[in-house]
């Protein structure tokens, strides 16, 4: 396994508990009522549109609850994650919901190998999840190969206009990271996460990649997908920029003052040609 397979999959293992438990993901939520959904799920669903009975794959799947969401549209939902601490909890939620989904152990450029090519009529990726790959042509030929002749992906990300920004300054924006895919990873060590939790993890270095808008699209284009619809929000749903950051209603965060400076995440939709 890849170095910064070992290190971002001990990353996640060692938080994926806390997130279980933490008021963020509302896990006991989905066990309380059977329609409910996953904010992320619910701030696109217009977008999504019907899904009933469309055989998906949700790769880099966390703890599940995008997934188990994504089943109670109506979708035949397999999940893909590198972490086996996550696929446990992703797990133990379908259990009690009652939530017919399998889930995979794979990092997502294996996921063809641990699945079957061209047998997906939906690719979904949730929030948070190109940063940790490094390399967005080789996640563009994965998402292709898994789809069927006319099959679709759909993803809401992080903007890369949003991971450029230090996190570190709580008075001002000052755009530090790089906007572009670096060859070489952006090294993190810090202790945390991004939920709220007295939980104390050990494993606290994370490898990290930003992707251009320009180059995701492109990686799609070559890789035999057809673009179809693209949005960019001024929200995420949490607080990346912490202290000048304000919530809604809805649980989406937007900077404080003048909002709309920074594109903060997007929606992009492709079919297979």
């Amino acid at each position: 396994m890849d170095e910064y397979l070992q290190i971002n999959r001990a990353w996640w293992d060692d938080r994926a508990h806390a997130h279980a438990v933490s008021s963020f993901y509302a896990v006991e939520r989905f066990m309380d009522d059977p329609t409910f959904l996953s904010s992320v799920v619910r701030f696109d669903r217009p977008r999504l549109g019907d899904i009933g009975g469309l055989t998906t794959v949700h790769l880099q799947c966390h703890i599940g609850t995008d997934t188990v969401s994504l089943a109670r549209l109506g979708a035949r939902v397999t999940g893909v994650d590198l972490s086996p601490a996550s696929l446990a909890e992703a797990r133990q939620l379908a259990e009690a919901t009652a939530t017919p989904i399998e889930f995979v152990e794979s990092d997502v450029y294996g996921a063809v190998n641990a699945l079957d090519a061209e047998s997906f009529d939906l690719v979904y990726t949730g929030i948070g999840a190109l940063s940790w790959l490094p390399d967005i042509r080789r996640w563009a030929d994965v998402v292709a190969r898994l789809l069927r002749p006319g099959g679709r992906l759909f993803i809401r990300e992080g903007h890369p206009m949003l991971f450029t920004i230090d996190e570190s300054h709580t008075d001002r924006v000052v755009v530090e990271h790089p906007y572009f895919e670096p060859t070489d990873p952006m090294v993190f060590d810090e202790p945390g996460s991004y939920v709220e939790t007295d939980a104390t993890f050990t494993a606290n270095a994370s490898h990290e990649w930003n992707h251009g808008l320009g180059e995701t699209i492109t990686a799609l284009l070559d890789a035999g997908m057809e673009l179809t619809a693209l949005v960019e929000h001024d929200s995420v749903p949490w607080e990346a920029i912490p202290h000048q950051m304000t919530q809604d209603e809805s649980g989406e965060w937007r900077l404080s003052d003048r909002p709309r400076r920074l594109a903060a995440s997007y929606t992009l939709e492709a079919r297979r040609r």
